[in-house]
């Protein structure tokens, strides 16, 4: 009768669902032409979510695609590590053993943190960036084995899923970008409560358009009618249908356990309580067989039968014939490998594990962790430690948990899963006071933490302590995301150190909560890392010691240059090569190279960077490599080198590319971007800027949205340049006062302003900036910003709303010139370029003036500021009345780069002056005809009725004015401003003015055609 009830409970007839399965079927022709698929299926519990996903891997498999499936483990708050992704890539090695191996052919050790069939899994090395490098290793090698084969990936249940799994998913939704990939999630969507931490991912999800999202409502009363047909093989009859309907309401799986129930001859078929109805049918079987399923209800998702003969005590007959009864009524079914049972719905599961009366449930964990414990070989290795700490923390046995839960977070650890780490960590510290001292104090720092330095203590021989724990869960936090919660351990931590018996301790600790104030933009951190200081202050040399001196100096380079950061360095290289540090003294130096370089000695600090780099690639310390080649290209490109820094830009980029060290590419690649703008190489300056965007969301992207600003602005596109400096200071933040992203700041919002006609703004751009001041080293972005202001100024000349307050703005900028130094060329060059500016604002420029400024620009390599400069001294020497042949020839040569960098200002002023001049732009010759003699005001498609009012804007006036002069009424002047901003393409009266004073439009400073430009003063 059992065989007959299996047979007939679940209905061969797939109901339903033709919309739903059509969407899958519909993913998978696309994933066949190169177009990864990304699909959620949501519903209710038993709505029959994986019946659909079976039958859309039968037609998956009817074509030839590669089928892996991985289930998520409710074996707890902690989760298993990656668990539905480590099954799912499990089958994809055993199906497609050489093709995964060629895929992931170089990373197979880090690989392995998700797959430990590929080898070992590596101790380190740990950072931020771990799991970010461990996710795009996994996209890439997914991609690769989807090539040339369709490849579905089906993650059930990810509604269990632990915080690593599903941060992993969404990275794969979002990074997936070829490939004949087609990957599917389930989750249920009544556990989805407002708290639930799939919640935020399944928002997240929604937003992205390439993610397609499944809902599956339950069955209508056609439906079940033809459920119930398929289950017993005829047409019900209309009172059981309604009944069933009524029940089940028409949720799929009650539907088949009504009708299982009343088949097996259960009375209580028809009961109120759902629950009991899912119970009903396990209170029938035999008494081994209900024993056997409430033990495997306890074991987790899966249970091996190896272990669940161990745990039974049953013999081998016995065991089999019970689990022949419970597979027999539908309960139980073997898992595809063979190697054990798992509930054919987890909602039975759930209802037999809620039935174990406390104590029951508390001895069955206890048996599994004595089994395992006895037996390592019961399950897989990779499973064992979690599984292990879990069943002893369900046993109640908080001595056996403490050990086994710490073994676990290590485990947690070394593949990356650093929240899983944490939530172990967190519960290791619940059991912390219920195990006795004695056994506390038989457990070592040496193995189970990683994190605080020895300092001095034998890590073998010294009890572990709770601030240990502490110390780990703060960077596990850090790490997985989370600095709030790191900072509220770093307080805990704070407090129970107040006595003061361990300083070093102490000042870790402020240290680990400098780097999260920082990172939370609830400060600059300094405040945290002169407490860590003051601790260490006239202690013997450490590791602490030394990477508090280090980080110090690090900070006042970044934030406050002067020479006690030197001196802070130099003595953590001293500690460090006392302790044998040597990552922490090559991490030292390379702020050593960088100080002296802003400090006047560049060549020995160029020196200093050089040699870290090279040591630190001779050890494989790829972050220290990476961070060697930051600083190193941004120091050459302050020194005016910036064909050197694209050089080893391209070099760095490689490197850490190779390591999976994303923040670093993004900033080397950041860095990459300025020198390429530096040298008129803009689109791939753009290029680099995107792309370290994508790289990053932290202070490597606030620095690309500067860079295309700086693009931007020169582009002469101020709308999108204004875009791009709100995007940088988003993501910068109120509390960043870094010199090095707070200057480009300042100078993208001259050049915004002035682009836009708002001379006044300039001016309050350039008091904040000098108020905030120019630290050492920081003239590479000061002397910019300078000069920004100097031209707005010189460009405003004669403009009414210009005047007031004009000399105290120049006498501002002529003092703060003063204050900055001019260590190699490219800086000596922009102070006289300054210099000119100025004079060119109050009209005192001569063309001795602009042509120091291009001799001085001249061999840079800067063709943007070459252009720029030629601007000038071509005006000045069509001013003079003198050597039109060489103005010719300047003036050609600038227009040709303007042009080649899509410069629109720039070019459209170089094109009115040669109209103006009446010469040509094509190269230069004497005897070339003049260009002819057109109105600058009918080439922007001016009325002369809007020249007349263009002409009172420009001078200053209201609308109320324009129309007393024009005797036109207020409201068709202001009609007449409208059509003249949209016509020259600006956002209000003040760019409007300031067009049309750049242009000289109007008054005595525009010139008749072909003589000089303006008149010597």
């Amino acid at each position: 009768m059992l065989g007959d009830v299996e047979t007939r409970s679940v209905s061969p007839v797939f109901v339903g669902r033709a919309d739903e399965l059509a969407v899958l079927t519909d993913a998978l022709t696309r994933a066949a032409a190169q177009e990864p698929q990304a699909l959620l299926i949501g519903g209710e519990a038993g709505v029959g979510k994986t019946r659909l996903t079976e039958e859309f891997l039968c037609e998956a498999d009817r074509r030839g695609a590669v089928v892996a499936v991985g289930g998520c483990v409710e074996i707890g708050a902690e989760g298993l590590p990656f668990a539905p992704f480590s099954t799912a890539l499990r089958t994809l090695h055993r199906l497609l053993p050489d093709e995964l191996a060629a895929a992931a052919a170089g990373q197979e050790d880090e690989l392995a943190r998700i797959l430990p069939e590929l080898g070992e899994t590596p101790r380190g090395p740990h950072d931020e960036e771990s799991t970010a490098r461990l996710f795009e290793l996994t996209a890439r090698m997914l991609e690769r084995l989807a090539a040339d084969r369709t490849v579905v990936l089906v993650l059930e249940d990810l509604h269990w899923a632990d915080t690593s799994t599903r941060h992993l998913l969404s990275y794969l939704f979002r990074a997936l970008g070829s490939g004949r990939l087609v990957v599917v999630a389930t989750y249920r969507a009544d556990d989805v409560h407002r708290r639930h931490p799939l919640r935020p991912l399944l928002a997240e999800l929604d937003r992205l358009r390439t993610v397609q999202r499944i809902e599956l409502p339950r069955f209508n009363r056609a439906e079940v009618r033809r459920q119930l047909a398929g289950i017993l093989a005829s047409q019900p009859d209309e009172d059981f249908l309604e009944t069933v309907f009524a029940r089940s309401d028409g949720n799929a799986f009650f539907v088949e356990e009504l009708v299982a129930s009343r088949s097996s001859g259960c009375l209580t078929g028809l009961t109120e309580s759902l629950r009991d109805l899912l119970l009903v049918r396990v209170e029938v079987l035999p008494d081994a067989a209900q024993r056997v399923v409430r033990i495997v209800a306890e074991g987790g998702s899966t249970v091996e039968y190896a272990l669940l003969r161990a745990v039974t005590r049953l013999t081998e007959d016995e065991l089999i014939e019970a689990l022949r009864s419970a597979v027999g009524a539908n309960i139980l079914l073997a898992t595809t490998d063979g190697d054990g049972y798992r509930f054919r719905h987890s909602l039975v599961r759930e209802a037999v594990s809620d039935d174990l009366l406390p104590g029951e449930r508390a001895r069955v964990n206890r048996r599994y962790a004595e089994e395992l414990e006895a037996d390592d070989t019961l399950i897989r290795a990779d499973e064992r430690v979690i599984r292990l700490a879990t069943y002893w923390y369900h046993a109640n046995d908080a001595v056996k948990a403490l050990p086994a839960v710490l073994a676990a977070s290590v485990a947690a650890r070394r593949r990356h899963a650093y929240s899983e780490q944490l939530r172990l960590l967190e519960r290791a510290m619940d059991l912390w006071e219920g195990v006795p001292q004695e056994i506390r104090d038989a457990l070592r720092p040496a193995d189970y933490t990683d994190v605080y330095p020895p300092c001095g203590c034998d890590p073998a021989t010294t009890p572990l302590r709770y601030l240990d724990l502490l110390a780990e869960a703060t960077v596990s936090a850090r790490f997985g995301g989370e600095r709030e919660r790191a900072l509220k351990l770093t307080k805990t931590a704070l407090r129970l150190l107040e006595d003061g018996d361990d300083p070093l301790r102490a000042a870790w600790f402020w240290t680990e909560r400098s780097r999260l104030v920082a990172g939370l933009a609830r400060g600059d951190g300094w405040e945290e890392l002169a407490k860590a200081q003051e601790l260490v202050r006239g202690l013997p040399p450490s590791q602490v010691h030394a990477d508090v001196l280090v980080r110090a100096a690090s900070w006042g380079m970044l934030h406050s240059p002067g020479p006690d950061n030197l001196a802070a360095a130099e003595r953590a290289v001293e500690y460090a090569r006392m302790i044998g540090a040597e990552d922490t003294e090559l991490n030292a130096r390379i702020t050593i190279g960088t100080l002296l370089t802003d400090s006047g000695e560049p060549e020995r600090g160029l020196a200093e960077m050089y040699a870290v780099k090279d040591r630190a690639a001779e050890l494989g310390l790829a972050m220290l490599a990476g961070r060697a080649h930051i600083n190193l290209t941004s120091q050459l490109e302050s020194m005016g080198r910036s064909r050197e820094a694209v050089e080893l830009a391209e070099q760095g980029a490689a490197l850490v590319k190779k390591s999976q060290l994303r923040d670093s590419e993004a900033w080397v690649r950041g860095n990459m971007a300025e020198s390429l703008y530096s040298l008129g190489r803009w689109d791939e300056a753009a290029a680099e800027a995107r792309r370290t965007q994508s790289l990053s969301s932290s202070a490597p992207r606030a620095s690309a949205c500067a860079r295309l600003s700086y693009l931007a602005l020169a582009r002469g596109e101020f709308t999108e340049a204004a875009a791009q400096l709100a995007a940088a200071r988003a993501h910068f933040g109120p509390h960043d006062k870094q010199p090095q992203h707070r200057l480009p700041l300042f100078r993208l919002a001259i050049g915004v302003a002035a682009g836009e006609g708002r001379i006044a703004d300039v001016r309050t751009e350039v008091a904040a900036a000098v108020d905030y001041g120019f630290p050492l080293g920081h003239h590479r972005y000061a002397w910019p910003m300078l000069l920004a202001a100097a031209s707005a100024e010189a460009d405003a000349r004669g403009l009414p709303a210009a005047e007031a307050g004009r000399q105290e703005a120049l006498t501002v900028l002529r003092d703060a010139a003063r204050t900055l130094g001019t260590p190699v060329p490219v800086w000596v060059a922009h102070a006289e370029y300054v210099r000119a500016e100025l004079l060119r604002a109050e009209a005192r420029d001569t063309v001795a003036d602009w042509t120091a400024v291009e001799a001085a620009v001249r061999p840079l390599e800067r063709p943007y500021l070459l252009a720029r400069a030629r601007h000038r001294l071509v005006e000045a020497l069509l001013g003079s009345g003198s050597d039109r042949e060489t103005a010719a020839g300047l003036l050609h040569e600038a227009y040709a780069t303007a042009e080649r960098l899509g410069a629109r200002r720039l070019r459209e002023d170089l094109a009115l002056l040669a109209q103006r001049a009446r010469l040509p732009l094509g190269p230069a010759c004497t005897g070339a005809p003049p260009v002819p003699d057109t109105d600058p005001v009918e080439a922007l498609g001016l009325t002369s009725r809007e020249r007349d009012v263009l002409r009172l804007v420009a001078a200053g006036r209201t609308n109320r004015q324009i129309a007393e002069e024009l005797f036109i009424s207020p409201k068709t002047a202001s009609v007449h401003v409208s059509n003249i901003l949209a016509k020259l393409g600006v956002a209000g009266r003040g760019a409007a003015a300031a067009l049309a004073h750049r242009l000289r439009l109007f008054g005595p400073a525009a010139p008749a055609p072909g003589g000089p430009l303006r008149s010597e003063h």
